[in-house]
């Protein structure tokens, strides 16, 4: 039984390690420290309040987050707005209103808008949906120590735009991305059996971030890399907004599991210490 055990776990661990081996041959995803990672990393406010940003001024003109309540921008632990800016903010949208078969101006109980195109994915569980495999740390467990792969695809996709390799031809729709990897290869990229002979694809998204594309209240340079660490981060948040208080209940957990292993470590030593020591 025990050995049974045993070749099923190995085959277990062996498929989700070529699982994740053949996702990165697909697309190249970057290594990016965020700090939310680990069992005690947490989110940056002043960093999802600029994802916040970037987020309603360039993505939220294709996709929504609808199921993300808007009430929760003033949550602790996420951007942590102040009750008068999360009810301003609110007042940006506008919200089909059944009761009355109408638009009206959100409120802060409602949810962010839906993707405002078809083919627009929404982004209120991207993040959670890419982290899986996907990402630079192979196995599950090195994923749940040093980050969840969600976030980086997402920084790795919105800074992999580059110019088409030479295999292409120029007439070939889309835009090559080098995280991206769904398909859709020309038949000139790819080897004798089929396999694609340059990392990513071509998406039909074209590169919505370019540096510079908002003005940071803070002071920080919003460069390309830095808008897209801050989205990604933001939109880490709103998949997953009680990953703090899980991290803590988790600690919480931890401790209290580990004092009670040793009270009844203790407890069984002192219970039969005088059956153990008894003179024959």
């Amino acid at each position: 039984m025990l050995k049974k055990t045993g070749i099923a776990a190995l085959a277990a661990l062996s498929l989700s390690t070529g699982g994740a081996l053949a996702a990165g041959l697909e697309g190249e995803v970057e290594d990016i420290a965020f700090s939310f990672e680990g069992p005690f990393g947490k989110f940056d406010q002043i960093q999802l309040q600029r994802g916040l940003k970037v987020y309603t001024q360039v993505c939220s003109a294709c996709h929504g987050m609808q199921y993300v309540p808007l009430r929760t921008l003033g949550d602790e632990g996420g951007p942590q707005l102040p009750t008068d800016q999360v009810r301003a903010y609110a007042e940006r949208w506008e919200v089909y209103d059944s009761e009355i078969d109408d638009f009206r101006t959100a409120k802060p109980t409602d949810h962010f808008p839906g993707s405002q195109l078809e083919n627009a994915p929404d982004l209120s569980l991207m993040a959670k949906k890419r982290a899986g495999f996907h990402g630079p740390y192979g196995t599950g467990l090195a994923q749940l120590f040093q980050g969840t792969g969600g976030a980086e695809y997402i920084y790795s996709l919105l800074t992999g735009y580059e110019e088409p390799p030479e295999c292409a031809p120029e007439d070939f729709p889309g835009n090559y991305n080098t995280a991206f990897g769904a398909g859709g290869y020309p038949e000139e990229c790819r080897d004798d059996n089929g396999h694609p002979t340059v990392p990513g694809s071509w998406i039909a998204m074209a590169q919505p971030l370019w540096g510079e594309d908002v003005e940071f209240d803070d002071g920080t340079e919003a460069a390309l890399e830095q808008e897209a660490e801050d989205v990604a981060s933001f939109l880490m948040w709103a998949a997953e907004p009680k990953m703090m208080a899980r991290k803590q209940a988790g600690l919480t957990g931890v401790i209290f599991l580990t004092v009670l292993s040793v009270l009844l470590y203790l407890t069984n030593k002192r219970i039969w210490a005088p059956i153990k020591h008894r003179k024959e």
